[in-house]
């Protein structure tokens, strides 16, 4: 998975200045940033992103300033082979292709970005094709193009508002996913339990679908209440979620699949729920309860990668 949202967000914080936009199109070896990642750089040498962790980041730099100044989009491919491996390559023995190419109607028209926003803000991925003669991006796919996906961030619903909650929301902090907790029941749901989280005191079905999950979202619900986690679940399996889980004991998940099999799912719907939550590491305590949830909702999100 390729963390552009940053690349994004700053193309729209630049608009209307000159920029080009490097991408990193093919990798060999142990290439230091995945197929697909990008690099913007100002007219005014500033830049954000990364195509190789700093390897050759300098001649891109060059050769992005000279696709501002009217050169046409071009591929480089950076490695070892040469003696200059040290200057511009990757003395970690990989291998890259970069295309370099202007951010405007030629290249990468800066609508895209608005079109990779929105797309991403209703929970759906974007592909891009970009013909590699011309340089020129465009949505959808296209036979012979280099296409490149562009899926929305990670999320993690959380309903219940309980301790394991409170070591549930760090954990997927430190890994780069947002969590956000659901409940309705507001003694449990306050900012002094959870700072700087975003709370959603909404019924969890309206609070759930209300946030469009789709394969880059996880709903995990940690209530122990019927009334709080099923709703949670319906919403979730209405939807392409990439990972729910629901804790509680094996008594309690088998109880909880006839509650949903009576309501109509099928036995390839439920399925989909991962109970009780999380990978069997043992875990006692909130603390490590919360770890086997993060775990199982990693292997849940890249086992769908």
């Amino acid at each position: 998975m390729n963390d552009n949202g940053g690349v994004i967000r700053k193309a729209m914080e630049w608009r209307g200045a000159p920029m080009a936009l490097a991408t990193v199109i093919s990798t060999w070896g142990s290439a230091p940033r995945p197929r697909g990642s990008h690099m913007l750089v100002h007219g005014d040498g500033r830049l954000e992103g990364s195509i190789s962790g700093g390897c050759v980041e300098t001649d891109v730099l060059q050769r992005a300033a000279e696709v501002i100044a009217g050169r046409a989009a071009h591929v480089r491919t950076y490695g070892v082979a040469d003696g200059d491996a040290w200057e511009a390559g990757l003395p970690c023995g990989g291998e890259i292709a970069v295309l370099v190419q202007p951010v405007g109607e030629g290249g990468f028209a800066p609508g895209l970005f608005d079109r990779i926003l929105t797309e991403s803000e209703r929970g759906r991925a974007l592909t891009l094709s970009t013909d590699l003669t011309s340089g020129m991006t465009r949505e959808g796919e296209a036979d012979g193009a280099f296409l490149n996906r562009y899926d929305p961030p990670r999320r993690l619903l959380i309903v219940g508002a309980v301790q394991i909650a409170q070591s549930l929301v760090p954990l997927a902090q430190a890994i780069g996913v947002t969590p956000v907790v659901i409940d309705p029941r507001g003694r449990f749901l306050t900012q002094e339990r959870f700072p700087g989280v975003d709370l959603d005191d909404r019924w969890p079905d309206e609070a759930v679908a209300a946030r469009h999950p789709g394969e880059a979202t996880a709903v995990v619900t940690l209530s122990h209440d019927i009334k709080i986690d099923d709703p949670a679940l319906i919403a979730a399996l209405r939807a392409p979620t990439g990972y729910i889980a629901a804790l509680g004991s094996r008594r309690s998940h088998a109880a909880r699949l006839e509650r949903l099999e009576a309501m109509g799912f099928t036995a390839q719907d439920l399925a989909r729920i991962d109970g009780p939550a999380g990978l069997d590491i043992g875990a006692v305590g909130p603390a490590e309860i919360a770890l086997s949830i993060t775990a199982g909702m990693v292997a849940g999100f890249n086992a769908k990668g």
